[in-house]
């Protein structure tokens, strides 16, 4: 057998202690404890759903097709009305599309947004059950070769649109056929026949159908190798009427919702090829409901809560990475009210009030390890924002005390500040994102009486211009992004001291509201790359918590709580530009220098060697 060192061209090193800075995969032996390790990723150990995009139309007993990200929902019904609707979903907001020639409900489909196949189901005609087939080419729908055996209550999926699997279904409970892209061909039998089944996906030489219904319902779960069905591991949730279509073949499927016999179920899940595992349950009990993806990076969409609904929820499955804060190295001076630009591993904090209360311009640079002290800006001031680089920066607004607004901006080059165009409305608690050459600013508070705006600008480089402004007024908000495509949430609005949820998205021109976070506040900051991906950390709900340490993260279409910051704090500010790896600083929790890191991170494991 090839050794270590013949594999990987190195030798295992030996520690009495572990590395001081282990990367991602290095081995080590322990000569203390005599084991050997290693260093991993973080990661998941269970799957979780989060809200996706609101469908335009409530339905059930749906199909879908696609990915995650690149989703169809076909047809489906309400008992009545039976919906001929087609939409697409692109990872945050669905679009109606070219409609089926024949509104049905309890078909099956397959294939991706461009390319896609409906097959079977019932309609509201004589005869209802019908075996009807149509293709989509990603702009219209085309009536082509009818199944050989009509049926509804079917299940099935394949790789793409010209090579698919329909199973079973009612009346005729274990037919089977495969259809080659021009005609459909029978094949060997379903072992157990039945319809309403929980599930079913794969391909036409590797499928898995679940759960469904005979004379009662059936945890009974088979597989296909292409030649035939074998009963393999059984659900460990008993139910029907789940979702379709999540799953890529017979060792990868996830089951998610459906019908007990005595209630709909949120259970969720994951079949490995050998066996399932529960993992985390959908947000809502359901059933009825169409799905697409994979059991790693799935979606499910409408279905029965308890009528009909529009909902849709991403899954992302058991392996995904584990992100947390990890603290690092405090600045020099503790601040809180300041702002930040740059990186996780290249950032800039700048201005702020310290204890004082005083407004300061100091300027701190942070290398990945250590803050070093570089020029101060020109001006002191608090509640101020900034965007860019490291090395490229812009600081706009804020308080220096006296007016307690201030149109001021400055850029910086690296290693000086300079006074570049004013801001048009003079402000303090606003927030801005972008590059030194292209921003946003918007909200915060003028006036002498405080007053909450609205008021957007963009930025060129050297000037400011007025653009669509805020649907909700506030200050001291969080978000991310860039010129043409921002979030922002949360902060104060009127009457004073109430925090909201509320979130808008900039596309450009436009302010739009989009879901809420889940935790009102205000005094917080962000990081990301644009308005479909950020995170947003820290804050305040005055009285109550005075302090907030939760951290949410935006997916384009909603908000979901993951690891809280280890100190909990309000007036922080961040680097701005990722939702993967980003960097908290300063804020009010004494001494008011604590900085934290967003990333994966890593663990040590010990190799078993038994």
């Amino acid at each position: 057998m090839a050794d270590y060192k013949t594999i990987h061209g190195i030798k295992v090193k030996s520690y009495t202690t572990d590395p001081d800075n282990p990367i991602d995969g290095q081995v080590w032996y322990d000569k203390t404890n005599k084991v050997l390790q290693f260093e991993t990723p973080n990661v998941t150990t269970t799957g979780a759903w989060r809200t996706a995009g609101t469908m335009n139309q409530d339905r059930r007993r749906i199909s879908g097709a696609g990915i995650q990200t690149a989703a169809l929902a076909i047809s489906g019904t309400k008992d009545p009305p039976y919906y001929a609707n087609v939409e697409q979903y692109d990872g945050a907001s669905w679009t109606e599309i070219g409609d089926v020639n024949t509104a049905r409900e309890e078909h099956a489909s397959a294939g991706t947004v461009t390319a896609a196949i409906t097959y079977g189901g019932n309609r509201n005609a004589s005869p209802k059950v019908h075996g009807f087939v149509e293709v989509w080419n990603g702009s219209s729908w085309t009536e082509t070769t009818d199944l050989n055996t009509a049926r509804g209550e079917l299940t099935g999926s394949g790789a793409s649109y010209t090579a698919v699997i329909a199973i079973a279904g009612v009346p005729q409970r274990a037919v089977t056929e495969t259809w080659n892209g021009s005609a459909w061909t029978e094949i060997a039998d379903i072992n157990t026949g039945r319809g309403s089944f929980r599930g079913g996906t794969g391909t036409i030489t590797s499928a898995l159908a679940f759960g469904g219904y005979t004379t009662t319902y059936v945890a009974i779960n088979e597989s296909w190798n292409g030649t035939a069905w074998t009963e393999v591991a059984d659900l460990n949730t008993t139910a029907g009427y789940g979702c379709q279509t999540i799953g890529s073949n017979n060792t990868d499927a996830l089951a998610c919702g459906g019908y007990t016999g005595t209630a709909d179920t949120a259970n969720t899940e994951i079949w490995n090829g050998t066996s399932w595992t529960e993992s985390g349950n959908l947000p809502a009990a359901t059933a009825n409901n169409g799905g697409a993806g994979t059991n790693t990076v799935g979606l499910s969409f409408a279905g029965r809560n308890p009528g009909s609904t529009a909902a849709a929820y991403e899954w992302e499955g058991p392996g995904a990475a584990a992100l947390a804060w990890t603290t690092v190295n405090s600045m020099n001076t503790g601040r809180e009210s300041l702002a930040g630009s740059g990186t996780a591993d290249a950032a800039l904090a700048f201005g702020g009030e310290t204890p004082a209360p005083a407004a300061t311009g100091k300027t701190e640079s942070f290398d990945g390890t250590n803050w070093t002290e570089v020029a101060d800006l020109n001006t002191g001031r608090y509640r101020l924002s900034g965007f860019g680089t490291q090395t490229a920066s812009i600081a706009a607004g804020g308080d220096p005390g006296s007016p307690d607004q201030s149109a001021l901006v400055e850029i910086w080059n690296g290693s000086a500040w300079a006074e570049t165009g004013d801001l048009n409305d003079a402000r303090k608690g606003l927030l801005a994102v972008g590059i030194y050459t292209a921003g946003l600013a918007f909200g915060g508070a003028t006036g002498p009486a405080t007053t909450e705006t609205g008021n957007t600008e963009t930025w060129n480089g050297s000037a400011w211009t007025e653009v669509a402004n805020l649907n909700t007024t506030r200050r001291l908000m969080a978000g991310f992004g860039t010129y043409t495509s921002a979030i922002c949430a949360g902060g104060l609005d009127t009457p004073p001291n109430h925090q909201c949820a509320n979130t808008e998205i900039w596309n450009g021109s436009s302010w739009t509201e989009v879901n809420d976070l889940n935790s009102a506040r205000r005094f917080f900051d962000g990081s990301g790359t644009s308005s479909s991906s950020g995170i947003v950390f820290g804050g305040s709900n005055y009285p109550s918590p005075a302090t907030i340490a939760l951290t949410e993260d935006w997916n384009g279409a909603s908000w979901a709580e993951v690891a809280d910051l280890n100190t909990g704090r309000q007036g922080l500010a961040g680097s701005d530009t990722s939702a993967t790896n980003a960097l908290a600083f300063g804020g009010n929790a004494s001494p008011g220098n604590q900085a934290e890191e967003w990333s994966q991170g890593n663990t040590i494991k010990t190799v078993d060697t038994d």
